[in-house]
């Protein structure tokens, strides 16, 4: 069996001075597992996509649209998305996040 194991997160991405740096954790057939690093003030527009998600803060602040709403994220935060959620990300500090995107039919 194929499996991915990673001692620590925060040493595989250092958020970037000025910018979001992203690495692939983990793609199969069915997940994505994405680490992302956001300078301050970087922001990922609103958008949606068509998989549920989940969203994993491991440090940092950031606001986080989902729909309508606003949340504060910070160390700890956890988010799970439907597919078609509108949503978007404003980093308030360096952050370090894990996205998790679940494909359609994985069983």
């Amino acid at each position: 069996m194929d499996y991915t194991f990673l001692a620590n997160l925060h040493q595989e991405l250092a958020p970037p001075e000025d910018g979001i740096l992203s690495r692939i954790l983990h793609k199969d057939e069915k997940v994505n597992v994405t680490l992302f690093g956001f300078s301050a003030g970087q922001e990922l527009s609103p958008h949606s996509a068509p998989t549920p998600a989940i969203l994993y803060f491991l440090d940092g602040a950031a606001e986080v649209q989902l729909g309508e709403d606003k949340v504060n994220a910070g160390p700890g935060s956890f988010v799970y998305m439907p597919p078609m959620l509108t949503h978007g990300i404003s980093a308030k500090s360096p952050v370090r996040m894990l996205l998790i995107q679940i494909k359609a039919g994985a069983n």
